[in-house]
């Protein structure tokens, strides 16, 4: 007898993230995350598989154990481990067992290290804080605030902090600091005869107000940084050639800093312009820069670039040749991958792997033949018992473009019942919907409902100028995107289309609420962290100035016009549907008071609407957030659709 799939999944499922091979390919480490049922706190610690016993036991103890990585020689297994409130700071454990020891001790911790060639050192990035004038105790101070980037959403409030590097010495323990500024130094990589250090940084004069970034290198002594990246706008990951002359990164050439979305793999060389390996069918992967781990890529000694990327919603492992030429798939499809290690000779990969069916496994792929197989079942007892959705994939043409949407049908679907359906609209606007397993319309589909997913004019993996089209045309092309596939579907015999619902997040949430705003169609709207006034979250959001000016058509001096032209708070007055929204107090993306002046409206207006404020949380606590809030944000989704389409 099985189960539906309900909101608590949250206590249920396991993660197994940061998967990485030791130089051998004999071993696995990997993070194992959960939440604890006692304490409702989420855990991590690293586990050890070993690949030729297939035996996994548990590495370390701590409750915030991650990040795993190999040394060199294979002999040891460097970690970050947090305890209690404290930041996190790197952790050496013998590879084969025994006691961790701390390695570092610096006051705001450790996001991110890597070993030298040699195994006797490690650079971290650390985040160095402003020298602050303490006054007389009990009394309140001002804060003072010089730039715009003063804050960033989950990080919270940056003021005149700044990552930057350390280099510390592996049997002393003693860190120097070799990078230093007004910015940020973050993703550090090792030149093969560890005497450099590669890393990213935005040191440009307007790097108050652009999301640009470049590649430089250091000595690991320290000294004067040298630009590598010239004829690039945005860079987001790199790796060195094997004879230390060349790096691999992925960038980007467009002026509006869009590597993130849409990048590009391209070879540096002194003296050269890049030379780029990709084109724009495939995107890269990179992450979420400054919450998530950076991407890996890899320069094997046969001149290949190993990376994962994604296109059309799906994620492959390429190769590209670092000489121009055609670019290989060597894995992939039908998922959504990340965390990518190699072993030392090139012949062997790990990723993190979620399916449309299953939550993030570990995958190993052997690059010599391509075949795979699954590491880890953590959540196979879990999805034996509770099936999720069918995910039935198709697309149409609309005004120049091929709209790709996917469609979960409730286990034990029957094309003779009729179903309410919900349409989920993604965030970015330049993200995708994936084939990939998704709680919330997992949740959705468990019970009851048809969910459909497009992925609209400006999401990514399409393509660039399918992404860029949406640039200051939010609400137009994309929203007749949208409506289309909902027209399409409800076409279909078993679609009720009296007991229609729409969900978005972010800029979903921005076009759910476009959406109530322009059409009558839906009977029930939850927005999720919305911008509504696109005027007053140029001056409030965290990316107003760098992410705003790109996609809504210049400064506010430029384009205030149009900013409430295209807001959906001036169209508050023709809403019918009822409307929640759903909104982190914390959220310095789109901040709580996107919600606050839509409900104030709304309600002002006599609609019906609700508002719910989750104390604490960020812009991405459905995902990375409390167990307790991620929970409540899928049982007030469901309660609210079961409300108003039931």
């Amino acid at each position: 007898m099985t189960s539906p799939i309900t909101p608590d999944l949250v206590y249920q499922l396991k993660t197994a993230g940061d998967p990485v091979l030791s130089p051998d390919g004999l071993l696995l480490a990997y993070t194992l995350g959960w939440v604890d049922a006692d304490s409702l706190e989420g855990r991590s610690r690293i586990m050890i598989k070993d690949l030729r016993a297939g035996t996994a036991r548990k590495f370390t103890s701590g409750n915030k154990d991650s990040a795993p990585k190999f040394s060199p020689d294979g002999g040891q297994l460097a970690f970050l481990r947090s305890e209690g409130d404290d930041p996190a700071q790197v952790w050496l454990q013998p590879s084969g067992g025994g006691e961790a020891k701390r390695l570092t001790d610096l006051p705001k911790g450790v996001s991110d290290f890597a070993w030298s060639p040699d195994g006797k050192r490690m650079v971290l990035c650390a985040d160095v804080e402003a020298d602050i004038k303490d006054g007389p105790e009990g009394v309140p101070q001002v804060t003072v605030v010089n730039r715009v980037r003063y804050r960033y959403d989950t990080l919270g409030w940056r003021g005149d902090s700044h990552f930057h590097l350390f280099v510390v010495d592996i049997e002393k323990g003693e860190a120097v600091q070799i990078t230093d500024g007004d910015w940020d130094d973050n993703t550090p990589v090792w030149s093969p005869d560890g005497s450099q250090i590669s890393f990213i940084s935005g040191r440009r004069e307007d790097r108050d107000f652009l999301a640009l970034s470049e590649v430089y290198t250091v000595a690991a002594t320290g000294g004067e940084a040298r630009l590598r990246s010239q004829g690039l706008f945005s860079v987001g990951a790199l790796t060195w050639s094997p004879d230390g002359r060349r790096l691999a990164a992925v960038g980007s050439d467009a002026p509006e800093g869009m590597v993130l979305w849409q990048g590009w793999v391209y070879v540096l060389e002194d003296g050269k312009p890049p030379l780029r390996l990709t084109d724009d069918s495939i995107k890269p992967y990179l992450g979420f820069p400054s919450v998530m781990r950076p991407a890996t890529i890899n320069w094997t000694e046969d001149g290949r670039v190993l990376f994962l990327g994604e296109k059309r919603g799906e994620s492959f492992l390429f190769s590209a040749l670092t000489e121009g030429g055609e670019t290989r798939e060597l894995w992939g499809g039908s998922c959504l991958a990340t965390g990518l290690s190699l072993d030392g000779s090139a012949s062997a990969a790990v990723v993190s792997a979620s399916l449309p069916d299953s939550p993030g496994e570990v995958h190993r792929i052997d690059l010599v033949n391509g075949r795979s197989e699954q590491l880890t079942g953590l959540n196979s007892e879990f999805m034996k018992d509770h099936p999720a959705a069918v995910q039935e994939k198709f697309s149409f043409e609309r005004s120049g473009f091929e709209i790709e949407c996917r469609l979960l049908l409730p286990a034990g679907f029957d094309a003779a019942k009729k179903y309410p359906l919900v349409l989920d609209i993604h965030g970015g606007p330049n993200g995708a919907f994936y084939d990939s397993f998704v709680p919330a319309q997992q949740v959705l589909a468990s019970a009851g409902y048809l969910v459909l997913a497009v992925n609209p004019r400006g999401s990514s993996t399409y393509g660039t100028e399918f992404m860029m089209s949406v640039l200051g045309d939010w609400g137009g092309e994309d929203y007749l995107d949208l409506m289309a596939a909902v027209d399409g579907v409800c076409g279909r015999p078993y679609v009720d289309g009296e007991r229609l619902g729409v969900h978005g997040y972010s800029y979903g949430g921005y076009m759910t609420s476009w959406t109530v705003g322009h059409t009558n169609r839906f009977k029930a709207a939850v927005v999720g962290a919305p911008c509504t006034n696109l005027h007053s979250m140029y001056g409030t959001s965290d990316i107003g100035i760098s992410f705003g000016e790109a996609q809504w058509g210049g400064s506010i001096s430029d384009a205030a016009d149009k900013m409430l032209e295209r807001s959906p708070l001036t169209y508050a007055a023709n809403v019918v549907t009822p409307v929640l929204l759903l909104h982190g107090e914390a959220d310095a993306r789109c901040p709580i008071g996107q919600s606050e002046e839509y409900f104030t409206a709304l309600k002002r207006l006599g609609k019906r609407v609700e508002f719910v404020r989750f104390p604490g949380c960020s812009h991405l606590f459905p995902r990375m957030g409390h167990p307790k809030m991620r929970e409540e944000y899928m049982v007030r989704t469901l309660g609210w659709f079961n409300r108003h389409l039931t």
